[in-house]
């Protein structure tokens, strides 16, 4: 909004020169989101502590988080708000790959609430059907992919990226919508099964958003898209600022989840966090480099299929228990043990996806 109403005014006024660049609204966007959070979360904590009184219901059959009772959920709201007023206010609000991912954000994000008040409603730990969520997640996936393809180029927009090959994609038609929905929900519910220990899947989510707040920059920019030889995606500049607004998001909250937590992201923040974070990578063209960059919610993902497979298979299970953090914590280390080497194994991946902007 701010680069809409300034720009224009900056042959007169100079200084709003400086909201031409990208760089300075994604500083601005981090910064932004950073206080709204400071500022609501304390408020946001009391209200939501007052109307759920005895907070999201712990799992029995998991670790001892006994302790954790009586903890407030759905602080996935006060990054939902704070992201989504930094995004507005400093993004170009004509770019429709900007309202596209937002919408992705705020609608997964409205999937969640019902989840989260159901379980604290009826104080169990089962909430909204899966199925139903999924139908929903995948609607809201179609809308803003067939958005996204009339937003993009034609020689591109039905075309997925390889990594590490130069210029090579493939061109999937009509299934790319398909391949889309798949990304974006996937990685929604991905990002779901990671959040939980305290401060486990935000960070995560704030790497994950500087990685590709650099990727969007690079893309939308058509020297260094070339010079990288990477696809050149138009607009997807204006991605970067919205990265920057889940980064500055990401660690509001984390200032207040971090061990030990006084709110729960819930799903409200973390089927949004995931499902935006796909919707990006759509966005670039780097789906691919996602499952590398966000290789940690893959691993999650993947212990749990591995568990179910396993049990119905076999009746045995491969883990003490699912997904693979609950693992840890049953051989015994501790919580704040898991959540930092897990960082650390986030910001190796990350690292590794960048590094195929280059290898090619």
């Amino acid at each position: 909004m701010l680069y809409n109403l300034l720009v224009p005014l900056a042959e007169d006024v100079q200084i709003f020169n400086l909201f031409r660049y990208l760089t300075f609204r994604t500083g601005g966007a981090i910064m932004t989101a950073l206080v709204i959070s400071f500022i609501i979360g304390p408020r946001m904590i009391d209200w939501l502590r007052a109307k759920q009184k005895r907070g999201q219901p712990i799992r029995e059959d998991g670790p001892a988080h006994f302790a954790k009772a009586g903890t407030p959920t759905m602080g996935g709201l006060m990054i939902l708000i704070s992201v989504t007023v930094s995004t507005l206010l400093w993004s170009d609000l004509t770019n429709p790959l900007v309202w596209y991912t937002v919408l992705v954000m705020v609608g997964y994000g409205a999937i969640g609430f019902p989840d989260d008040y159901l379980k604290v409603s009826k104080h169990n730990t089962k909430g909204l059907s899966g199925k139903l969520k999924l139908l929903f997640q995948t609607i809201i996936a179609l809308v803003a992919t067939y958005g996204m393809v009339q937003a993009m180029p034609d020689n591109i927009s039905h075309h997925v990226a390889i990594p590490f090959f130069k210029d090579f994609m493939i061109y999937l038609s009509g299934g790319f919508f398909v391949w889309a929905v798949f990304v974006m929900v996937c990685a929604s519910n991905a990002v779901n099964l990671t959040d939980g220990l305290d401060g486990l899947a935000i960070v995560p989510v704030a790497i994950a958003a500087g990685s590709f707040g650099l990727i969007c920059y690079l893309v939308g920019n058509e020297v260094f898209s070339s010079y990288l030889q990477i696809s050149y995606v138009p607009g997807t500049g204006e991605l970067a600022i919205l990265c920057g607004a889940l980064i500055g998001g990401a660690m509001g909250f984390l200032w207040f989840n971090a061990p030990p937590a006084m709110i729960f992201m819930g799903d409200t923040g973390s089927l949004a966090m995931g499902g935006v974070l796909g919707a990006i990578a759509v966005a670039t063209k780097h789906e691919l480099v996602l499952a590398i960059i966000g290789g940690l919610f893959v691993l999650e993902t993947v212990s749990v299929i591995i568990q179910v497979v396993s049990f119905k298979l076999t009746g045995k299970r491969v883990f003490a228990m699912a997904p693979i953090h609950h693992h840890f914590e049953k051989k015994g280390w501790s919580e704040p043990t898991i959540v930092i080497r897990f960082w650390i194994i986030a910001m190796i991946l990350a690292l590794v996806g960048l590094a195929t902007l280059k290898l090619r």
